[in-house]
């Protein structure tokens, strides 16, 4: 284990917790409004016309055909992002990537996958869909709106992801129904709140996820965006009303396809016990894999090796059909893994 020791931060980003603590942690109870909230929200996005438009990018790569993309969400938003198809082979399914807080400014061409169009948006006002007065910040990004539920900035980023899946219905309809999403961060907890409605999708991936049980989130010292909504927090406490109608946790519950879940036992920016939530609410009545990272968000001597297994899990994952399972269950080196 390489659990980090060192650290410049003011508090234990373990929070003291251990293993068994963390697996023992449940997400928080759904508001009655919950259902009621999003579906109707995912109705009215399946709906529209992404109206993709692309054109040859000027990145280019032995492996992958790359475009520039750009797709109209909801509120008439233009989408920017890019598009990889496989040179060789065909394309047999569809996977949309979401990114962090930091955003994206290209592709991620070593993705482990094949035979897959890849699609990857970029979330309302940020990189390629930078839109002021939205604050690509993401300490201003995370508050745009949040006393309005039904404008909050995340809600629309959750409408950007479908949205997406309807670009590669779109261009690619032999792939419908083997869509999957994987996010990373802010992309964890977008994908997260996105999947339940969401039929289109087969299976997702999400690493160290945040916007995972907020009670926690607001209550746990951390760093980032999280930081800047307990700054809020502070002086209008009713935001927990609408905050708990983008829970991740609460999403997840409602998540009826296999995932495959990294979370991480260190983290100064989404507290581990909020990711642990979200992996723990994945009913059992599914295949899920959950994957223990010792890290997330800081650099550690173990990273490369774990994040290069976790790609090996990934690749593997994406590859199997919808009737299969992963194999979890088993423990390499100091990377984890369990399945319910």
């Amino acid at each position: 284990m390489s659990i980090p020791t060192d650290h410049p931060y003011g508090f234990d980003p373990t929070y003291g917790l251990g293993l068994d603590d963390l697996r023992a942690i449940r997400p928080p109870k759904a508001p009655a409004n919950f259902d009621a909230f999003w579906r109707p929200r995912y109705d009215a996005a399946f709906g529209l016309d992404p109206q993709p438009q692309l054109r040859a990018s000027d990145a280019r790569h032995p492996d992958w055909q790359v475009y520039d993309i750009t797709y109209t969400s909801t509120d008439d938003f233009r989408i920017g992002g890019w598009l990889l198809l496989p040179r060789d082979g065909q394309i047999r399914r569809g996977l949309v990537v979401g990114h962090g807080y930091g955003g994206r400014d290209q592709p991620d061409f070593d993705i482990p996958v094949e035979e897959t169009a890849v699609l990857f948006p970029c979330f309302r006002g940020l990189s390629r869909s930078h839109h002021p007065p939205i604050s690509s910040d993401p300490a201003w990004h995370v508050l745009h709106d949040i006393d309005k539920p039904d404008r909050y900035i995340l809600g629309g980023c959750v409408e950007d992801l479908w949205l997406a899946v309807s670009v590669l219905t779109r261009l690619c309809p032999e792939i419908g129904g083997r869509i999957g999403y994987a996010g990373i961060s802010f992309g964890g907890g977008i994908g997260a709140l996105a999947i339940p409605w969401d039929r289109r999708i087969d299976r997702g991936h999400l690493v160290v996820p945040t916007f995972g049980n907020m009670p926690l989130w607001l209550s746990l010292p951390t760093v980032g965006s999280g930081h800047a909504v307990q700054i809020y927090h502070k002086h209008h406490s009713d935001v927990l009303a609408t905050l708990s109608l983008f829970d991740a946790a609460a999403a997840a519950a409602r998540i009826t396809i296999p995932m495959l879940v990294a979370v991480a036992r260190f983290d100064p920016a989404v507290a581990p016990p909020c990711q642990f939530s979200i992996a723990n609410a994945l009913p059992a009545s599914n295949h899920h894999e959950t994957v223990i990272l010792d890290a997330g968000h800081f650099d550690y001597p173990g990273a490369a090796a774990q994040h290069a297994q976790l790609s090996e899990t990934v690749g593997r994952f994406f590859r199997a059909t919808c009737d299969e399972t992963t194999g979890a269950g088993t423990v390499t080196a100091s990377i984890a893994t369990w399945s319910s």
